[in-house]
């Protein structure tokens, strides 16, 4: 425990970059370009964060064999525009800096394939902030995992031996409390991402916050707490089995 870093896990869209209806926008682009009906705004929005397969079958309801075929239409015009359009959140550039330089060790987990994940941040200068970038196989005619988001964030905490004691994840989406849950590690939930209304409430999130400086001051007060919780030997047997499967 004592070697263990204090360990922080960031999802990518939504939490670090707004893509400034890049997604959206793709995912719109692409059915249209196969002919297939484009949802309403707020479905479109409510399918950031899922696995693009996983949304585009059970959100938009498109057809398996064609499944391949408007995943590839939309990663072409992400490559060739979409990062560009995106943006990192306000505050978010200054506050990895300030975490790291306050000794924190930082990571991403995103569904987001992890080549793509790479690009992106490297794109908009924020890679230097990393020790690890964790994301789903850049594969994308391969199922999504079992696990959901359990399994990335289970790699960050792997590849950094962090211990779920001395770790957060923060996230936008029911799927990166979820993920944390899975691990044992508490989730601070950020307003700015793509969360429909209501979904916070239902989370047993640690915090739930509003700009970069609340996330900064959530993440000390979380770490802090955790440091000075019992080890998992000692909590409860639900808390321990939670645990047991990272």
């Amino acid at each position: 425990m004592t070697d263990s870093p204090a360990l922080a896990i960031f999802d990518l869209d939504g939490t670090l970059i707004d893509p400034a209806g890049s997604i959206t926008g793709g995912i719109a682009h692409a059915l249209k370009v196969h002919g297939l009906p484009v949802p309403d705004a707020a479905t479109l929005s409510s399918m950031v964060g899922p696995p693009l397969l996983e949304s585009l079958h059970r959100v938009a309801d498109v057809p398996g064999e064609v499944l391949d075929a408007i995943v590839h239409t939309y990663r072409k015009r992400y490559i060739s525009q979409g990062m560009a359009e995106g943006r990192p959140y306000p505050g978010i550039p200054d506050l990895l800096a300030r975490l790291r330089s306050a000794g924190l060790w930082l990571a991403v987990a995103t569904q987001k394939p992890q080549g793509l994940a790479e690009k992106l941040l490297r794109a908009h200068g924020l890679d230097q902030y990393f020790n690890s970038i964790h994301g789903a196989p850049d594969d994308e005619t391969r199922p999504p995992a079992p696990d959901g988001k359990a399994g990335i964030v289970r790699a960050a905490l792997t590849t950094n031996h962090a211990h779920p004691d001395r770790a957060v994840m923060i996230g936008d989406r029911r799927h990166d409390a979820a993920g944390a849950a899975a691990c044992g590690i508490p989730c601070i939930g950020v307003a700015w991402g793509f969360a429909p209304e209501g979904e916070f409430a239902a989370l047993d999130l640690a915090a739930v916050v509003v700009d970069a400086a609340e996330l900064e001051d959530a993440i000390a007060v979380v770490l802090k707490t955790a440091a000075a919780s019992p080890a998992p030997h000692a909590a409860s047997t639900a808390t321990a089995r939670e645990g047991a499967a990272c």
